[in-house]
């Protein structure tokens, strides 16, 4: 835990309140934690110290899992459970939100990296794809969509999309069906699709691949970049074409363009001018590392802090040593808070919830 900020409250300890709220904004925690769950388990902590205080809860995403709950949160729009075949090609069930002519999917429930059931190996890695995120554009077309918004983000698949083309009838059927469509793909990355910064070499490790799987995942998704580009613009070098295993080339190569998701669902929950009228910020994740600072949603929440001139607290399950993000006043690491890594993830909600009531009670991190 580090560093410093102002006190949170122009009121006393006891709970006086104040007009300006505490703005809640974190990201889901890894998998422990939704960002709706985490927002209400800093909430408890500080109602805790803190009972008169008005708090602002707005849970984010940056396209990965939590997207559509997120965002169903502040839209409303119509939830539709769909069954698709999961990474492994086991049935799942992932929902589309509909709001009006704009179809919203969250590619994570289709072939996100908690579907693969078992820890991820090199065969997963080599098996695992996206024919569910096909399915669910296939219906996401069928309601009509003029607008089809696809959340990018802790994927199992390194395929490139090739199994979501393949349900939506191959390249050429897909490029057709979406000729008339807006199509955006919401990512936390702008990885390339190719070479050491791109989807197999950074991102297969996470997914099981060893250094030879890799090598392979690698070679497929070059002769699939192939596939993509014939006749047609490149995609592979383009900011984002690496995200969800590559699942975003294949977005780009149907004509789409690519967005930050945390921008847009800024964007969508007024997150900006929620900020401007707060006193303090507190934001989260699971990791808090070298990587936030590209797309993710604590840093996106902490420039809009740094731009209303106020204070932004993070808690993170764990923070790595590389960390730094501009525009945030103080950290704190839920795994050095409960003294072990197995204790944070078998009491997330309660750890993340005494952090929070320790930052109410003090004012200021807790030195150590």
């Amino acid at each position: 835990m580090n560093g410093t900020h102002p006190d949170p409250d122009d009121a006393d300890p006891a709970g006086t309140r104040s007009v300006r709220p505490v703005v809640i904004a974190p990201d889901e925690f890894g998998g422990t934690m939704s960002a709706s769950q985490a927002a209400h388990a800093i909430a408890d902590g500080w109602r805790s110290v803190r009972p008169n205080d008005v708090l602002d809860l707005l849970p984010q995403s940056d396209g990965g899992p939590g997207f559509l709950e997120v965002l169903a949160d502040s839209l409303g729009g119509e939830l539709r459970i769909v069954g698709v075949p999961g990474p492994l090609g086991d049935p799942v069930e992932a929902q589309l939100l509909v709001d009006g002519r704009t179809v919203y999917v969250e590619s994570a429930q289709a072939c996100g990296l908690h579907l693969l059931g078992t820890s991820p190996s090199p065969q997963s890695a080599q098996r695992a794809n996206t024919a569910g995120v096909g399915v669910l554009l296939d219906r996401a077309l069928a309601a009509g969509a003029a607008r089809i918004v696809v959340g990018l983000g802790g994927s199992g698949s390194t395929d490139g999309g090739r199994g979501a083309v393949q349900a939506l009838g191959g390249l050429a059927a897909a490029r057709a069906r979406f000729r008339d469509v807006e199509l955006i793909a919401a990512t936390d990355v702008t990885n390339p699709l190719l070479g050491p910064t791109g989807a197999a070499a950074i991102f297969g490790p996470q997914k099981g691949a060893d250094a030879p799987t890799v090598a392979a995942l690698e070679a497929r998704l070059t002769a699939w970049s192939r596939e993509l580009e014939l006749d047609a613009e490149p995609v592979a070098t383009r900011p984002g074409a690496g995200a969800a295993g590559g699942l975003g080339a294949l977005l780009l190569a149907l004509g789409g363009r690519r967005e930050a998701g945390a921008a847009l669902v800024a964007a969508v929950t007024g997150r900006a001018a929620r900020i401007a009228g707060a006193r303090l910020v507190i934001t989260g994740e699971g990791r808090y590392d070298a990587q936030t600072r590209y797309g993710k949603v604590v840093a996106s929440v902490a420039a809009d802090a740094r731009a209303a001139h106020l204070p932004a607290v993070v808690i993170a399950g764990q923070v790595g040593t590389d960390a730094d993000v501009a525009g945030v006043s103080a950290v704190y690491s839920m795994t050095e808070w409960a003294g072990s890594v197995q204790r944070a993830m078998r009491e997330p909600r309660a750890i993340l919830a005494e952090v929070a009531a320790h930052v109410a009670a003090t004012g200021h991190p807790a030195a150590g």
